[in-house]
């Protein structure tokens, strides 16, 4: 592909940002390091995931963890097509009109978790605003499908806001996950240019419906760092999340898809997301991972683990 071509096809999977001035990418540090993609248990992984025409946030996204993840068989599936219809400023996935809801997609995602043989799977989407539920019911029959084909695998799902319709939060609630993932992804101050499609206590306010529904779900949020937030203001979004009774955060660097993505302001430190994640625990989340090349789903299944293990010590604790 020629540099020509490069450049058309971002402007063709980001035709929003086309505006936006060039923001230099700068170098990585030291620290930002990943594997390539590579070895037979990568390639496998691969072939069943593009044979069964799926689509996963780990290639959409471009995650910089795919090689180690789907060395491992561990993938992320992004359900309701491929195209969002909101255009954060950090989001590498393309933005624009969907394509129509594919039906069978629920039952293939779970022929491809039986295939695969997952002990935990994580499922998020693309925001469809474009849907009167935003999606729901056809995470809901994703979550069914999951349980009837594999039954013993446990289901974290990441979806988006659904514009806050609480008849739609309802009904995903109701099917069940084992973890409700919902990313906060950064400070509030920040919202309007990170995050413009969302809103930050609308956020908040479907993670504490999922606990007041159904407190046996686990709950979840991310945060990304990177954009020029400050460290009181992380801290201020950590009691914000405990106050909502949010079980477990994420906290990894922004980097950079493109010249016409977010910059980043700042590459903190691998000492500094240890200090992050020092001062969450000390706040009362029941698992925490900070680092720079944590994202919401990495570790997931060995996380999950941890997470169900972290409630039995509290409650016995408190028995």
């Amino acid at each position: 592909m020629t540099y020509n071509s490069e450049l058309l096809d971002k402007a063709k999977r980001h035709p929003e940002k086309q505006k936006n001035p060039d923001r230099p990418m700068g170098k990585k540090p030291d620290w930002i390091r990943v594997r390539a993609p590579q070895g037979k248990t990568y390639q496998e992984t691969r072939d069943l995931v593009h044979k069964a025409k799926l689509n996963t946030v780990c290639e959409e996204a471009g995650c910089p963890n795919i090689g180690e993840c789907w060395d491992k068989k561990h993938a992320t599936f992004m359900i309701m097509g491929e195209v969002c219809t909101r255009a954060c400023s950090f989001c590498n996935i393309a933005t624009g009109k969907p394509n129509e809801l594919d039906r069978m997609e629920p039952l293939k995602i779970g022929v491809a978790v039986a295939q695969m043989g997952l002990k935990h799977v994580v499922v998020t989407a693309v925001d469809r605003d474009d849907l009167a539920d935003g999606g729901a019911e056809h995470f809901e029959k994703t979550i069914s499908a999951i349980r009837f084909k594999a039954p013993a695998t446990t289901i974290e799902i990441l979806p988006g806001d659904f514009h806050g319709d609480i008849r739609a939060i309802d009904r995903v609630i109701a099917a069940k996950p084992d973890v409700f993932n919902h990313n906060l992804e950064t400070v509030p101050r920040l919202y309007p240019t990170i995050r413009p499609g969302a809103r930050y206590f609308r956020s908040l306010r479907l993670l504490q419906r999922v606990k007041d529904i159904d407190p046996s779900q686990f709950t979840k949020s991310g945060l990304m760092v990177g954009f020029g937030e400050t460290r009181e203001e992380i801290g201020q979004v950590m009691d914000d999340m405990r106050a909502a009774d949010i079980d477990f955060l994420t906290i990894g660097q922004y980097l950079q898809p493109t010249v016409k993505h977010a910059p980043v302001k700042k590459f903190w430190t691998p000492e500094e997301f240890q200090q992050l994640e020092k001062m969450a625990r000390a706040k009362g989340f029941l698992m925490v991972s900070s680092s720079p090349l944590t994202r919401s789903s990495y570790h997931a299944g060995d996380d999950f683990t941890k997470l169900r293990t972290a409630r039995e010590v509290k409650l016995s604790a408190s028995s």
